[in-house]
């Protein structure tokens, strides 16, 4: 009972600060292209610095196997998800995303802290790298190869034509060197760096990244506050299809991972319960940063980060306590 009220009283917190977006937006100090910039300061900045701030802890045997084991995980559940996500919501782009990915770094942080320990987000910082690198190749591949309907054409419907074949190996290409560059990606190989050699990071350097990396979770849900702010709440609790993604970013694809996460020894109890937090989280915001960027459907993408979000309040708490209690 005792984790139900510490998450269920954090993610209160964390809807207070989305109501300081809400209202900013709201009382137009912040524009429409205001919340375009923040998400640039996310992708690009605090993001990055949340994920090398989670390598920088000291190397024992028991993190170094803990890091091993929470990144194999992080990527089967990842993978499930996907997966879940286009079996049960079908071709749609934005919905397929929205279901696949949750909000870890801008969520499950400050879940993780408050419940767990500090040094326990270190097990989900593979979580967010993989997440994040499937969201920047498979996440925008599907924004970029959506019809006129948001719709994503199947494998047989590409495979038979040498034109659209030729495509999808140039788009791998562009997509590839994207990834070389990818701030996240940089991200994690300099958090690798630190961790695996155990050079200790500069101080001053080191202080600057977590200022920034503790930008995060406020500026994330500032960031939902505006998405709440454009949305039209009656219009948005009167789609079904919304509740349907909600139903598995947030209740199918958790429990898939606390399957998984079952083959995890007790032992590597914070492990688990981290990583479970990680892919409980609602709807990652990324969808409507990325379908803002690319120009897709962003006003079905901000409805789905705005109701999942508020839907967690009563899941997140809920799939966790009952994961508590089944370990």
């Amino acid at each position: 009972m005792e984790i139900i009220v510490t998450i269920f009283r954090q993610v209160v917190i964390m809807f207070l600060l989305s109501g300081v977006g809400y209202l900013m937006f709201r009382g137009k100090k912040i524009s429409l292209e205001g919340s375009r910039n923040l998400g640039n300061i996310l992708l690009y900045l605090s993001l990055p610095c949340v994920i090398i701030n989670g390598f920088l802890v000291e190397k024992t045997p028991e993190r170094l196997a803990g890091l091993g084991i929470s990144a194999v995980m992080a990527l089967i559940i990842l993978l499930a998800s996907m997966l879940l996500s286009r079996l049960i919501l079908g071709r749609n782009a934005i919905e397929n995303f929205a279901g696949a990915f949750s909000n870890p770094g801008f969520f499950g942080v400050p879940l993780i802290t408050s419940t767990l320990s500090n040094g326990a987000v270190f097990y989900i910082a593979a979580f967010i790298a993989f997440l994040n690198l499937l969201q920047w190749t498979y996440g925008v591949s599907l924004l970029e190869r959506a019809d006129e309907q948001g719709n994503v054409p199947g494998f047989r419907e590409n495979s038979g034509n040498t034109a659209r074949k030729a495509d999808f190996r140039k788009r791998c290409k562009a997509m590839a060197v994207k990834l070389i560059k990818a701030p996240f990606m940089i991200a994690i190989l300099i958090g690798l760096f630190f961790f695996l050699t155990g050079i200790p990071m500069p101080s001053v350097a080191g202080k600057c990244i977590g200022y920034i990396a503790d930008l995060n979770t406020p500026l994330a849900m500032f960031t939902i506050g505006i998405y709440l702010a454009q949305t039209d709440a009656l219009k948005m609790f009167g789609k079904p299809r919304l509740y349907l993604v909600s139903v598995v970013r947030m209740i199918a694809c958790p429990l898939a991972a606390m399957l998984l996460l079952g083959l995890v020894p007790d032992t590597l109890i914070e492990l688990k319960i981290a990583i479970l937090i990680a892919s409980a989280c609602p709807v990652g915001s990324n969808v409507a940063v990325y379908a803002q960027l690319h120009d897709s459907d962003y006003a079905c993408a901000v409805e789905t980060v705005a109701l999942s979000t508020i839907l967690s309040i009563v899941t997140l708490p809920l799939i966790i306590g009952f994961a508590w209690m089944v370990w």
